[in-house]
């Protein structure tokens, strides 16, 4: 899971006087000056103080160059702005804006090279590179960077977002994110936001409030993902207002691929877990699930994470008294939901996998059979329920997503 660090809150307003960031000339054949403009315009239409000039039959006269906006105010550009870059003189090949901890904005050029705009806003308190490839009248190129730089927000937000960048994942991971403020606008923030696949898939975005009280969304498909998809994810919340003035700073682009299909299901009545791979069963296990008022969760769960090793102690997951316990270390954990919900080995049940229901909720095998499993499955594999005395997992219980209709599921989305 990636951990975003938290904006930091800073100054507003910086001054009254406007800016001005000069490019160094790279080349005396087209030398490249930054000016100031009346307002971005339209990429297409010229529009702008270029467009201006054209009207008035002064073009000729201009020295070629190229116009960065949003103008810097008192030396620091307000965020929440686009990026506009125009051509004077010639005819723009390639833009680039970058920054330290943040993926390259993406832009529309126009058709005839005279003006780039980008798709992301420009995030609080950062300094951007603007690189920019000009070909001027006599066909030869310059290269150009410049800086801008934007002034810091009152407040910003951040979301910590699953699975992580390259990653493969089993069908049934959602892709999550868990924001470090509350968002009141929620329709703003999920517009930042956009999910691809190769193939491509019918999916929504959901709100949900996390366990832990955080706004948080998730995006699945109708149906589990299928093995080799490509999924791609679009985090364009730089200068997003979330509502009140918190602006967002991240621009992401997450890659992640999806694995083999690993699909489990428990049957409590019947005491035992069935694991198939691409559709063919490989082992039904004998297991000892949840005993009676500490029955397992019924419906389906999310693999989130496996250790080795893990000291269980049921203090930690709220259970006391006559049934507490601390077993110390407990191998080969496959861990279903974060109340606690593991799949492990549970030697001192050794007799009841098969026969007898005596745990405090998790899914007890062998010390044989657990690490065949936990051999087997990885983050994202769907773990499903069946014949459980007990209710249906929470959709914030972990990965519970899939235990929601479609339409329900969809309905979570704030522009529906």
């Amino acid at each position: 899971m990636r951990r975003e660090p938290a904006g930091r809150p800073g100054a507003g307003n910086r001054g009254a006087h406007r800016g001005l960031i000069r490019c160094a000339v790279l080349a005396a054949a087209v030398a490249v000056t930054l000016v100031a403009c009346s307002g971005p315009g339209d990429p297409d239409s010229g529009a702008g103080a270029l467009g201006d000039a054209r009207n008035r039959g002064e073009a000729k006269a201009e020295p070629p160059g190229i116009v960065v906006e949003p103008v810097a105010e008192g030396g620091q550009a307000p965020p929440g702005g686009k990026v506009t870059v125009r051509a004077k003189g010639g005819r723009l090949t390639e833009v680039k804006v970058s920054a330290p901890d943040t993926d390259a904005f993406a832009g529309t050029m126009a058709r005839d090279g005279s003006a780039w705009i980008s798709t992301a806003r420009l995030a609080p308190g950062t300094t951007y590179t603007v690189s920019t490839r000009a070909q001027g009248a006599d066909g030869k190129e310059v290269t150009e960077r410049s800086t801008l730089s934007t002034a810091q927000a009152r407040d910003t937000f951040v979301g910590e977002y699953s699975p992580d960048k390259g990653t493969t994942v089993g069908v049934a991971m959602p892709v999550s994110i868990t924001f470090n403020k509350p968002i009141r606008d929620k329709a703003a923030v999920e517009r930042g936001l956009t999910v691809s696949a190769k193939p491509a898939v019918e999916g929504s975005w959901s709100w949900m409030k996390d366990r832990n009280g955080k706004d948080r969304i998730d995006y699945r498909p109708k149906e589990f993902w299928k093995s080799g998809t490509q999924v791609t994810l679009r985090m364009s919340l730089s200068g997003v207002d979330a509502g009140g003035g918190v602006l967002g700073t991240q621009q992401r682009v997450v890659h992640f691929t999806i694995g083999k299909s690993v699909v489990s299901t428990v049957d409590v009545k019947k005491k035992t877990m069935t694991v198939a791979e691409n559709g063919k069963v490989l082992r039904t296990l004998p297991v000892s699930n949840g005993k009676k008022g500490f029955d397992t969760w019924s419906g389906t769960m999310v693999v989130l994470s496996k250790v080795p090793t893990l000291r269980m102690d049921s203090r930690t997951v709220g259970i006391f008294g006559p049934e507490a316990y601390d077993i110390g270390e407990v191998r080969w954990d496959v861990q279903l939901t974060p109340s606690g919900t593991y799949a492990h080995a549970a030697p001192w049940n050794e007799g009841l996998f098969g026969k007898v229901n005596a745990s405090h909720g998790c899914i007890g095998m062998s010390m044989k059979d657990a690490k065949w499993f936990y051999d087997r499955v990885g983050l994202g594999d769907p773990v499903t329920v069946v014949n459980s005395a007990e209710d249906t997992v929470a959709t914030n219980n972990g990965y519970g997503d899939w235990n929601v209709d479609w339409k329900t599921w969809q309905d979570g989305s704030a522009l529906r």
